[in-house]
């Protein structure tokens, strides 16, 4: 048995390499972009006015004032989507315009809508009189100000979000490159395993909710998961026909959730030593999930992880040895984790590295405060709907106090 720490010391030098592909920006949420996306275009394109107004040249508004207004002359009337050109500029004029429209040459600045004049009347008006000097550049968007020409929209390995979708758009980008979704099959074992929808359950039988947890995982972020179903222990020989098919096809990660253990039908271990894997290692000193085991075919690229059965386990290694070898393999940064001040006591055993049900908020002084719930057995399953994290108490500690601080990261990747 390892520690944790050296087990995603090995998870850091595994290679599982992922193709890309080119799909449509309106397909991309939630994927990961395989190259830098660089700007095509300044933007805005042209200069523009941030307010409703009107266009004039500054400097021929020096020296106004109540005591010395000027009178300037309408020549046209621009609106966001109208074509600014002017057929010939006259000293002493204005152009109308709304907040969006592109400011031709020769003006400069803008005045806004309020601070004019309208002569002779505001209905009918032919000139503005302006009685206050505008600074040059007032009022104006500059072309470029957003996006300069190849200045970065998205980096390699960052995953594209709603937010992003705004600016490709609007840089007319329509297609790019992404890692294609790791394929991965989970199968659940265990004779006591029956479907979720069966109406009628005998008490030595336990519904299954291990396929679908991960399932749902993996539709919230960026990977597929399929459901391979369940193993009975009394006939292991299906999954070895399940591993032959499995090791030529399209599927980059095999899961399995029970069987892991040493017991008398816990026959995953000694199956996947038959099968041409290599062990990368089998159990971590680690609470829940310490049965867990990683190997690697030895001539082809697919991993295979091994997790406990109990539901509250299997989540705690996906998310802290499956998830991160995803992340890795997509080209992703290594998950930031938070940090926060316990709000009450825990205590475990000083050699193991404890995954720990917890509710993170922040407190009315600001302070973020995690605390840990009641019913950390693996069995239970109502701590881990009422948690919002997971709380990391590491290795070579068994006491922790009130106020100390401690590293969580969410139940579910922000990204």
């Amino acid at each position: 048995m390892i520690q944790y720490k050296e087990a995603i010391n090995i998870i850091k030098k595994i290679s599982l390499k992922i193709n890309s592909e080119k799909i449509s920006i309106l397909n991309s949420v939630n994927r990961i972009c395989d190259s830098d996306i660089r700007s095509p275009s300044v933007n805005p394109l042209h200069n523009n006015t941030a307010f409703d107004g009107f266009a004039v040249i500054a400097k021929e508004t020096k020296k106004t004032s109540i005591k010395k207004p000027k009178k300037f002359k309408i020549i046209k009337t621009i609106a966001a989507g109208d074509n600014p050109k002017i057929k010939s500029y006259f000293k002493d004029s204005v152009i109308e315009i709304m907040t969006g429209g592109l400011v031709p040459k020769p003006f400069d600045s803008v005045l806004a809508v309020e601070k004019a004049k309208y002569f002779p009347t505001k209905g009918k008006p032919t000139h503005i009189i302006i009685n206050r000097e505008v600074k040059k550049f007032s009022f104006i968007r500059f072309a470029g100000e957003d996006y300069q020409l190849k200045d970065l929209v998205v980096k390699k390995g960052e995953v594209i979000q709603p937010k992003h979708i705004m600016a490709l758009t609007t840089l007319g980008i329509k297609d790019i490159e992404v890692k294609k979704k790791p394929k991965i099959t989970f199968l659940s074992t265990g004779n006591e395993i029956i479907s979720f929808k069966s109406k009628s359950i005998l008490p030595w039988q336990v519904r299954n909710s291990n396929n679908h947890y991960f399932k749902a995982f993996g539709e919230n972020l960026h990977f597929n998961i399929i459901d391979g179903g369940i193993i009975k222990d009394s006939n292991p020989e299906k999954l070895n026909k399940i591993l032959k098919k499995l090791k030529d096809s399209d599927t980059d990660i095999i899961v399995t959730s029970g069987a892991i253990s040493a017991g008398k039908f816990d026959f995953i271990s000694t199956l996947i030593d038959k099968f041409s894997f290599k062990k990368c290692f089998k159990g971590v000193a680690i609470k829940p999930g310490r049965p867990i085991m990683l190997s690697k075919f030895k001539n082809n690229n697919k991993l295979f992880f091994g997790l406990p059965g109990n539901p509250i386990s299997a989540a705690a290694g996906f998310r802290f040895f499956v998830y991160p070898l995803i992340r890795k393999s997509l080209g992703m940064e290594i998950e930031n984790k938070s940090t926060a001040k316990l709000s009450n006591k825990y205590f475990k055993i000083k050699n193991f590295t404890h995954f720990v049900r917890c509710f993170v908020k922040i407190n009315s002084k600001g302070l973020v405060q995690l605390e840990v719930l009641s019913g950390q057995q693996s069995n239970k399953i109502k701590s881990f709907v009422k948690a919002n994290c997971w709380g990391i108490f590491p290795e070579g500690k068994g006491k922790f106090k009130k106020g100390d601080i401690i590293e969580w990261v969410p139940l579910i990747p922000n990204s």
